[in-house]
């Protein structure tokens, strides 16, 4: 019972270490004059990817890579499917054309990148499926790539700072990302030690456990940063958390998991892997499907469904 209960207060620092990163950041941001898009495509998609980080780094030490790797995929996975599924069905919501030609295409790339990576001993007949520190090293440059682009867009989409951001001061700020990466810390280590004991206990594999309840634990953040923006009316927020976020989680945490250790990618990941790619190549579709460049409520259903269908496969898998 101890076991459970240290596993949910490891949940619940996870969350509320990441809401009080965003909130501190995006003080920060808005009072440095950043556009929506780029906060969420940035600072609210670094804090909201958090759980992640920190629960892959600690998976990494510790040799569990299965818990690593199944906590990427299932959580870009999440992010896509339920996030962008739930604000579709509850709200459409209008992607800007950038969005719609760089940003959401640069995440489809970060999805090829890993499903090249994860294959490429199967491509060259090497019977060791493994990426190397070389394969994150590759990850962390696409991700310089990206950080570089963001920087040219920052320049040319500056806009005015955010007066009303002065209702937090600054040491508030400083107080908040600080206990935010705090809560990240200890939250991390807890959800990881008892991830890997329940998964003994019950007879599961840590793939599992990581792609489903880890992976819908971390993506929480996301998903409800998400919803609140685009319920407040602000969709460049919405879509840019979420994309943000699934390009963060492979090209940045997964990156530097790899780098720290090497990750064991066996075959049966491919089938999930065909699912991250699905989903990611489906929102692109969308957006020339119905009313152009708008995420409409019959997606957001079938994004929904799409995700019941893998979790039954991915059960019935074991």
């Amino acid at each position: 019972m101890l076991l459970y209960i240290l596993f949910i207060i490891g949940f619940l620092l996870l969350i509320k270490g990441a809401d009080l990163l965003v909130d501190g950041a995006s003080a920060l941001a808005k009072k440095l004059g950043v556009s929506s898009l780029m906060i969420g495509l940035t600072i609210v998609a670094f804090g909201t990817s958090a759980p992640e980080f920190f629960i892959n780094i600690f998976a990494a030490m510790k040799g569990n890579s299965d818990l690593a790797l199944g906590n990427i995929i299932g959580s870009n996975i999440v992010n896509i499917l339920l996030g962008l599924g739930i604000v579709g069905i509850l709200h459409s919501i209008k992607i800007k054309h950038t969005i719609t030609w760089r940003e959401i295409p640069f995440a489809l790339l970060s999805t090829i990148v890993l499903i090249v990576l994860a294959n490429k001993a199967r491509i060259f007949s090497n019977a060791n499926p493994i990426m190397h520190r070389v394969d994150g090293i590759i990850m962390l440059l696409f991700f310089m790539v990206f950080l570089y682009y963001l920087y040219q867009s920052a320049k040319t989409k500056k806009v005015d700072a955010d007066v009303n951001s002065s209702i937090m001061p600054g040491w508030k700020m400083s107080v908040y990302i600080i206990g935010g990466i705090l809560g990240l810390y200890f939250g991390g280590e807890l959800v990881v030690n008892g991830a890997v004991s329940i998964a003994r206990q019950l007879g599961l594999s840590e793939f599992l456990i990581s792609v489903t309840i880890i992976a819908i634990g971390t993506s929480l953040p996301e998903l409800v940063a998400t919803i609140t923006a685009a319920y407040k009316g602000d969709a460049d927020l919405s879509i840019g958390t979420i994309v943000g976020t699934n390009i963060f989680n492979i090209f940045l945490i997964l990156g530097l998991t790899t780098f720290i250790a090497p990750i064991t990618a066996p075959s049966f990941v491919n089938l999930d892997l065909l699912f991250l790619f699905a989903a990611t190549f489906l929102l692109f579709i969308f957006m020339f499907i119905g009313r152009k460049h708008e995420l409409e409520r019959w997606q957001g259903i079938g994004f929904v469904i799409m995700y019941i269908i893998y979790l039954y496969i991915i059960i019935v898998r074991g």
